[in-house]
């Protein structure tokens, strides 16, 4: 009976916490705990025990890279790397890239303060990125969405609806051929993510559908949702 053929490993990826997290208010928010779990180590674990993923870089601030905190400190290796961030996303994004090496082909990327990523919605994402596509995680839009201006007499009133039925938001990871996203970020530009950059190009970009679970932690209401997902999620 044969053995089954080895993972490949040729995948990479960018853990993006270099924020302050300043509308949370005291430590970075990247180091708060979610029921006892720092919400960075929850993003990274996700990558860090998937069978394709080989390096890891996680984008900090430059005082965290410096000292980090026990927790993180131990997990640095062959596999975690910590590297300081730039000014703005785009810029810690292409410190990571740099940093990767050059043997993996398919890069993620990953917001840190995303702690309930599912290893389905990575899957799909290197099966895209490795075909030759770009791929972002996004869940369509439910809500009925208004374009608002302020009002003459106070306030922000309605200037018009805008249509739902093809929009989406866009989430993490998102993932792309090496090669792409290098030339996505050649100019230094700036971008609401990396797939914008790449759009830019005019190369495609897939959609994966993913769950609203996959919140970005951004203020105190967030975080009380995460406090109370995390019991759905693995530790």
């Amino acid at each position: 009976m044969s053995s089954p053929a080895p993972s490949r490993r040729d995948v990479g990826a960018i853990v993006v916490a270099a924020g302050r997290g300043s509308r949370l208010g005291g430590e970075p928010k990247q180091f708060r705990p979610v029921a006892g779990v720092p919400l960075l180590l929850r993003a990274l674990r996700p990558f860090l025990a998937h069978p394709e993923v080989g390096p890891v870089v996680a984008v900090l601030p430059a005082e965290a890279v410096a000292a980090p905190p026990d927790w993180l400190a131990g997990l640095v290796g062959e596999r975690l790397t910590l590297i300081t961030g730039g000014f703005e996303r785009a810029d810690s994004v292409r410190a990571g890239l740099a940093a990767l090496p050059a043997e993996c082909d398919t890069i993620l990327i990953h917001d840190g303060a995303r702690p309930f990523v599912s290893s389905a919605v990575i899957d799909q994402i290197i099966a895209e990125a490795r075909g030759g596509r770009g791929a972002v995680a996004a869940i369509p839009v439910q809500d009925s969405v208004k374009r608002g201006e302020a009002s003459p007499g106070g306030g922000i009133r309605i200037r018009g609806t805008v249509p739902r039925h093809d929009l989406w938001r866009a989430q993490t990871p998102q993932g792309f051929p090496r090669q792409m996203l290098l030339r996505a970020h050649a100019g230094g530009e700036s971008a609401l993510d990396d797939a914008e950059l790449v759009e830019r190009l005019g190369e495609t970009v897939i959609l994966v559908p993913d769950s609203p679970h996959n919140l970005k932690v951004t203020t105190a209401d967030d975080l009380l949702l995460a406090e109370a997902l995390a019991g759905l999620f693995r530790p």
